[in-house]
């Protein structure tokens, strides 16, 4: 899990840099369409960054299930709002990567799920 929080970590602060560079450096450079979409991959950042810390912490989830849960967020920070960061930043054509935003949601959805399914499948403490 190490690795997995140590990336929680730096992408917590990554969201930090790059909501204050939003706030401050993009606010008169891109519409406000497009500073909307940023602004969006920041928030979806920031609570999946917090929720791998959080999923390290539940004491009934074995490690196995920390690791596959934090895999999944992992991979939908960096596709989900790392792709929107590209695009509204005009890095990249739309063209070029338009399938990879939807592809990070679904990991992050496919997370929370798998999280949901880990807990029902725990022995109930009554």
């Amino acid at each position: 899990m190490k690795k997995y929080n140590v990336f929680a970590a730096f992408s917590g602060a990554t969201s930090v840099a790059l909501g204050a560079f939003g706030a401050h450096g993009l606010k008169d450079v891109l519409t406000p369409e497009l500073l909307n979409s940023f602004l969006t991959g920041i928030r979806y950042q920031v609570i999946h960054s917090l929720l791998i810390l959080i999923v390290g912490l539940i004491p009934v989830l074995s490690n196995v299930a920390k690791k596959n849960v934090s895999l999944l967020l992992s991979l939908g920070i960096l596709l989900f709002s790392g792709s929107i960061y590209l695009l509204t930043l005009g890095v990249v054509p739309a063209a070029y990567i338009w399938f990879v935003t939807p592809v990070g949601g679904l990991l992050f959805l496919a997370a929370w799920l798998l999280l949901g399914m880990y807990f029902i499948k725990q022995k109930s403490e009554s």
